[in-house]
């Protein structure tokens, strides 16, 4: 009997917009999500900007935009996006809060990228859970709201229901990993590539992501041994061998390591091993214990060890997240 194929769903995201904010912080989730386009096996989704006020705004550029919604458009939207917030941290209008606290409450996942992040606490989405915000403001943030719990260190703290991020360039890192959950690594990538942005990066502890291979003229002979690396994950890799073939010493190495690299050998070939695995979960009928052993892991109660610790699910279940649209 021939399969059913269903329609993917469309998931429906709302970016809330307010006057005098920054064009880059709107660009940012307009950018990852509006620029991914679905395929048979992956679900579409569709980014509406809305605001709580005038329709026309103005920008801190000296351009002004329209948003063509209001906030009418965070009713049926399954993720809320504010993409910042006034550098003074002032209160938000109460229609604002209300359309943030209706949206979790129906089950929509609620972003806060930046300074968003102040909204969403004066809304109480924050309590008892960890958040982040801007560098300079993570202080305000915990001395106004000391239920929440703040994460200085971090790029950006998934809690599930809800996510926030650190300033600028990691509100992209938080999409990018959105996107990862909704489409999977592979989309995720594709789109960071038409971003000319790394699809991920060292965050610390709330999440884990790998760094790129680093490329640039000064360290061709480094960046060839990493390479290698990647084409070798199934084998076994030590600091003195890989010092060895970049012809350099193993306190040169892992020093330059360290500075192109922000991490540690270990952690890097860990996020790599788990990256290649990702990706054959979601694109091979492979079983968990050749993805074990291909990924470098050695068994799959490794695999499932690693994933459980860092991506906090298991390998079947993930494959079967990000396979479900296309195996239907």
């Amino acid at each position: 009997m021939p399969r059913s194929h269903s329609t993917p769903p469309t998931i429906h995201i709302a970016v809330i917009a307010f006057d005098g904010m920054t064009p880059f912080h709107l660009s940012v989730p307009s950018l990852v999500f509006g620029s991914y386009q679905c395929d048979a096996a992956g679900p579409a989704l569709e980014v509406r900007v809305c605001t709580a006020g005038d329709t026309a705004l103005s920008t801190t550029a000296g351009f002004g935009i329209v948003a063509r919604f209001d906030l009418a458009a965070v009713k049926n939207a399954d993720i809320v996006i504010l993409p910042s917030w006034y550098d003074d941290c002032r209160p938000a209008p109460a229609a604002l809060l209300d359309a943030l606290r209706c949206a979790s409450e129906r089950g929509a996942r609620v972003v806060g990228l930046c300074l968003g992040a102040f909204p969403l606490a004066e809304a109480g989405l924050l309590d008892g859970k960890a958040a982040t915000t801007h560098w300079a403001h993570a202080g305000t943030l915990a001395a106004r709201y000391p239920k929440v719990k703040v994460d200085r260190e971090v790029l950006y703290v998934d809690e599930g229901e809800v996510l926030t991020s650190a300033g600028v360039a990691a509100g992209i890192d938080c999409c990018l990993h959105l996107l990862r959950q909704l489409c999977g690594a592979e989309r995720a990538n594709r789109v960071a590539r038409n971003l000319v942005v790394a699809p991920h990066r060292q965050g610390g502890q709330a999440q884990f992501i790998e760094r790129p291979v680093p490329a640039t003229h000064s360290d061709d002979r480094f960046s060839r041994v990493l390479e290698w690396v990647t084409r070798h994950l199934d084998e076994e890799h030590g600091i003195d061998a890989l010092a060895e073939r970049a012809a350099m010493s193993r306190r040169n190495f892992t020093r330059h390591f360290r500075q192109a690299t922000g991490t540690s050998f270990k952690q890097w070939l860990l996020s790599q091993r788990l990256a290649h695995a990702q990706h054959m979960l979601e694109s091979s009928d492979a079983s968990i214990e050749l993805v074990a052993q291909e990924a470098g892991f050695g068994s799959a109660l490794s695999l499932r060890q690693h994933f459980r610790t860092v991506l906090r699910t298991s390998p079947t279940a993930y494959r079967k997240q990000f396979r479900a649209g296309a195996l239907a």
